[in-house]
């Protein structure tokens, strides 16, 4: 009988750390997500002809034509910029949503062996070859 506590084939890897550093990675996951939902951005065209408010999951919250901007009859060029304004501000979503929550999924694919950005690095947390 071995005295090594290590089960056999895992040299040395500690489950339990794996699974705390994956909950800790999830609650992080979490308020990144929730801090993403409560955030509202805007996009603005047309020198702020039209405005729309996007929340941070993507979903339109709100519309703001200029007064007096649009002849009614015509709306082909409105809807134009309707959807333009959405698109700058869903731009802009996105590119928050990739600095909130681009470190966190990075991580998560290195703690179990995807590759970083500089490729395969087993030692530097990933599971062990096999696993």
């Amino acid at each position: 009988m071995s005295d090594d506590p290590t089960p056999a084939g895992l040299g040395g890897f500690d489950m339990n750390a794996l699974l705390q550093q994956a909950q800790q990675m999830q609650e992080q996951m979490m308020s990144a997500q929730q801090e993403l939902a409560d955030t509202t951005v805007s996009g603005t065209v047309g020198d702020g002809l039209v405005s729309v408010s996007v929340n941070g999951i993507g979903e339109l919250v709100g519309v703001r034509i200029r007064k007096d901007s649009f002849d009614p009859a015509d709306t082909e060029d409105l809807e134009d910029l309707i959807v333009a304004a959405y698109r700058d501000a869903k731009a802009q979503v996105e590119e928050l949503a990739s600095e909130k929550l681009g470190p966190l999924s990075g991580a998560a694919g290195e703690m179990f062996g995807a590759p970083g950005p500089d490729g395969p690095d087993t030692a530097a947390g990933g599971l062990p070859p096999g696993f």
